[in-house]
């Protein structure tokens, strides 16, 4: 396990990495230069960021209980210059502001937040953390034992060039004006963290943010960059389905009802929403992730615990598994002639992110430019991923927003996987492992380049 750093640590390189850049108001914006500045910055604060990555990485902490990463960020991003508040939400959320004259507000999110599984990367900086199982959102306040903790969806790569951008920002303020707002987000896997910063008052208590940009790094080659017009994410809604029965002796079945045959019937039955009624040509997906009952082999359970999710990208569609789900969990258990199954609503659900469609036009020129070949655009008519964004909240609630993709894998791993050899891990695999420098590289040169878009002084409002 690395040794853990102390936060003071963290935070002395910051004055040395605040440097001044001194230069004339450029009339015309041009995307290569900004970037190669940008470059130039980072060469100087990559391995700072860096030891910040690795120490998080190998710190990790759930959603709800994020105190040290959350105290971190909050210190380093002080460091800078910025107002910072934490705790904000009512959990672990941090707002860092920065001003810099008349201009636009723009905001800048990262997740804090790890998954509870046990990372199998073997780096050298992996995770080993375990914690209360009580503390995952899937257990109980009373469930025993402890559980292993790691960041394998790539949140502690997403801390670092939230970093790395405040620290370019701040370098090239000579270059834009405005105010930047910066948000540490908790809870994003679970959900209910950007909830909780809307409704203590995010965008009343701080200046409102005109524009938003936020950024995922994901299992494509190291360094590609997916720019989505429309829908990027999905809808998601997550259910705990307990059937239940009447449990007995495995020997005399006729005297009992047997709620693991109902749930497995039920596991099966429920795909045909996705497979028979609905259109090919719309997404949607129903996995049933958790599924618990019994204790021995000679005996028949009482009940029979189920957890799932389902995933869309068309309002549709989602009210269409959704009313499925019920309408095929209600039926399997009439016909075993058991009672009605208890539907439990796990988190609050989300619904679809989208782009603004005008700020990816404004946006989309810049990073072409300054990534050429490295960009994947994507038309507003190619339907949205599955996955889940809580950004979207913000979006919802009147940011308008670009949310980009970064590929973090070794293109040499990318190759040898199609090649025959082992899959590529992606996210909330216990094997995802970005490549640090690529991936944080291109999310500060990006995230950066997107702000100086909006807010340049001497260019287009």
């Amino acid at each position: 396990m690395m040794k853990t750093l102390k936060l003071t640590s963290l935070v002395r390189p910051l004055a040395m990495l605040t440097f001044a850049i001194v230069s004339t108001v450029a009339a015309a914006f041009d995307p290569t230069q900004e970037k190669a500045r940008v470059a130039a910055i980072l060469d100087r604060t990559y391995p700072h960021l860096e030891s910040l990555y690795k120490d998080i990485h190998s710190h990790p902490e759930l959603g709800f209980h994020e105190t040290r990463t959350a105290a971190i960020l909050a210190m380093q991003i002080r460091g800078l210059g910025f107002e910072v508040t934490e705790g904000f939400g009512g959990s672990t959320g941090i707002v860092a502001v920065y001003r810099n004259g008349p201009g636009p507000t723009i905001m800048i999110r990262t997740e804090l937040d790890a998954l509870p599984m046990e990372e199998k990367t073997g780096l050298p900086y992996a995770s080993h953390v375990q914690v209360p199982a009580s503390w995952s959102a899937d257990n109980d306040s009373s469930a025993p034992g402890t559980i292993f903790v790691t960041h394998s969806c790539g949140h502690d790569i997403h801390m670092a060039w939230w970093l790395g951008t405040a620290q370019a920002l701040v370098a090239l303020k000579n270059e834009w004006q405005g105010t930047l707002v910066f948000v540490g987000e908790p809870a994003e896997e679970i959900g209910g963290g950007a909830t909780g910063m809307l409704e203590t008052g995010l965008l009343s208590k701080f200046p409102k943010p005109d524009y938003g940009f936020a950024a995922h790094v994901s299992p494509e080659p190291a360094g590609t960059i997916t720019m989505k017009d429309g829908a990027f994410s999905g809808n998601s809604d997550t259910f705990q389905v307990v059937f239940r029965g009447r449990g007995g002796h495995g020997a005399n079945p006729e005297r009992t009802i047997d709620p693991i045959v109902i749930a497995a019937h039920f596991v099966t039955d429920v795909q045909t929403i996705v497979s028979r009624e609905k259109s090919p040509a719309l997404a949607g997906v129903i996995t049933v992730g958790s599924f618990q009952a019994g204790s021995a082999g000679n005996i028949i359970p009482d009940h029979a615990d189920l957890k799932l999710t389902m995933r869309s990208t068309a309002p549709q569609v989602r009210t269409m598994l959704l009313e499925g789900m019920k309408r095929t969990a209600n039926a399997v258990a009439e016909m075993a002639n058991a009672p009605a199954p208890e539907f439990r609503r796990i988190g609050g659900g989300a619904t679809s992110g989208v782009n603004d469609s005008a700020l990816v036009a404004r946006t989309r020129p810049v990073v072409d430019a300054a990534f050429g070949n490295r960009v994947n655009f994507v038309s507003a008519d190619v339907p949205g991923h599955t996955g889940v964004e809580t950004y979207a909240e913000f979006i919802n609630a009147g940011v308008p927003s670009i949310f980009y993709f970064i590929g973090g894998t070794d293109p040499k791993r990318i190759a040898a996987g199609k090649a025959g050899g082992a899959p590529v891990p992606g996210n909330h695999s216990s094997d995802f492992a970005p490549v640090p420098e690529t991936s944080i590289r291109t999310g500060v040169e990006l995230l950066t380049l997107s702000v100086l878009n909006v807010a340049r002084t001497g260019g287009q409002p």
